[in-house]
């Protein structure tokens, strides 16, 4: 976990978004550089900048192909995906 009290470098992430994620984001992925390597804050800044409607309880994130949870912390060079609720037929 990042330390409050020391300046945070920016870290290079890729993003991937699916599904009503990607149709606001109006992309498939993304580069970006962040300057926090906590999840729920780099999601809280993409939802502002898209406008996303899912709250973060509703998506579930991926860090490097592997599922993972909103405690888990990111590195420069990661890869993230926001993967919002499937519905099946």
């Amino acid at each position: 976990m990042t330390n409050n009290n020391q300046p945070f470098d920016t870290i290079s992430l890729t993003v991937l978004y699916f599904a009503s994620l990607a149709e606001q984001a109006g992309k498939d992925s993304e580069v970006v550089q962040v300057d926090s390597d906590d999840l729920a804050v780099i999601y809280a800044k993409l939802s502002a900048r898209y406008g996303f409607d899912l709250p973060q309880d509703k998506v579930a994130v991926a860090i490097n192909h592997e599922f993972g949870g909103w405690g888990d912390t990111v590195s420069s060079g990661d890869t993230i995906a926001f993967i919002p609720p499937v519905a099946g037929g």
